[in-house]
């Protein structure tokens, strides 16, 4: 099923984590510096690994600061002190491209990576959990509606919402708001749910609880991982890719009756799916010429195709012609224009 472009962590050695500060001219370096999304960051660290071990060129160093983080990184402007390329799991919003301009950040390549889902999931030690989006948006939303007027929410307890589900407090693990994750998980649950339950005039809410039911975790998704083994009652929100890697000790919930496979996340069945970016900030590529041939790699049927090692790790390859079109985009260094956004 044809997709369009809109809208993990693997175990690998460590790889250096640096936090890009010293704004200074821009000179010629080997290394490629990446910030950006925590999905993408285990894809992106694949590439850099294997572009370390084939290349003349060093391992280029990755800061997983989440999508929005990233991209306010790379739109700084040009320079030493800023970044190459920064990962998505979102596109790149229209304001983020005008702030990009007007910080002279005027020349950028969109590169469409793959897909991947947002996972509700649990300790494997529990029951299997079915629930709904609107499930989910009334569990987790700051407002809802009780006898016709939005109030503080009130539920404490799965059961309280709907007795099919878990007699156990609400506890949800899930990225910030800085995250691309968070993003999508707004905007595909929370307000895909909310437009259509009247107390919200037809408009999406988005408002998550902040009375300690939904508990910010930073981006950092194996944190959460880590989290949901200590505490069996509780639920995470995360990348796909983070659940089949550790599938021997996790569960996904099926969300409006769709279990979180590859085949229903590449389709769209799955309702809580999105693509993933990265972008290139070509007015760097005389003073950094490892970059392209990173962003290259990346786009390569070797990583990205049906038979690439990304697959292996989590992501869900587009299909051919996407991928085609998307290998071109980069390969002629096309520019991302705002209407391309819009």
């Amino acid at each position: 099923m044809s997709r369009t472009f809109k809208n993990r962590a693997i175990k690998t050695t460590a790889i250096a984590v640096a936090v890009i500060g010293v704004v200074g001219v821009a000179q010629a370096r080997d290394q490629v510096r990446i910030v950006g999304s925590s999905t993408v960051y285990p894809f992106s660290s694949y590439v850099a690994e294997e572009f370390g071990a084939i290349s003349d060129y060093p391992t280029p160093v990755i800061e997983s600061t989440g999508s929005g983080g990233g991209l306010r990184l790379f739109c700084n402007g040009v320079g030493e002190g800023t970044p190459d390329i920064t990962n998505a799991s979102r596109r790149m919003k229209p304001s983020e491209f005008e702030r990009c301009a007007e910080n002279g950040v005027t020349d950028i390549t969109e590169a469409f990576v793959g897909y991947d889902g947002i996972a509700f999931a649990q300790a494997g030690t529990n029951e299997a959990m079915d629930v709904t989006r609107e499930q989910l948006f009334l569990a987790l939303a700051a407002k809802v509606p009780v006898d016709g007027e939005l109030v503080d929410n009130p539920y404490k307890k799965w059961n309280e919402i709907d007795a099919s589900l878990p007699n156990r407090e609400i506890v949800v693990y899930g990225p910030p708001t800085t995250s691309g994750t968070r993003d999508a998980f707004e905007e595909l649950v929370m307000e895909a749910a909310s437009e259509s339950i009247d107390a919200y005039g037809g408009e999406g809410y988005t408002d998550i609880r902040a009375d300690g039911a939904y508990i910010d975790s930073g981006e950092n998704d194996n944190l959460i991982v880590k989290r949901l083994t200590a505490n069996t009652s509780a639920f995470g929100v995360f990348g796909y890719s983070f659940l089949e890697e550790n599938s021997d000790s996790l569960q996904g919930s099926t969300i409006d009756g769709v279990a979180p496979t590859p085949e229903a996340i590449g389709s769209g069945e799955y309702p809580v799916s999105r693509s993933l970016f990265f972008y290139i900030k070509n007015q760097h590529a005389d003073d950094v010429p490892a970059m392209y041939e990173y962003a290259d790699l990346f786009m390569s049927e070797q990583m990205v195709g049906e038979l690439g090692y990304l697959k292996g790790v989590g992501l869900i390859p587009a299909e051919e012609n996407l991928r085609g079109d998307a290998r071109g985009v980069v390969e002629s260094r096309t520019a991302l224009e705002l209407s391309d956004l819009n």
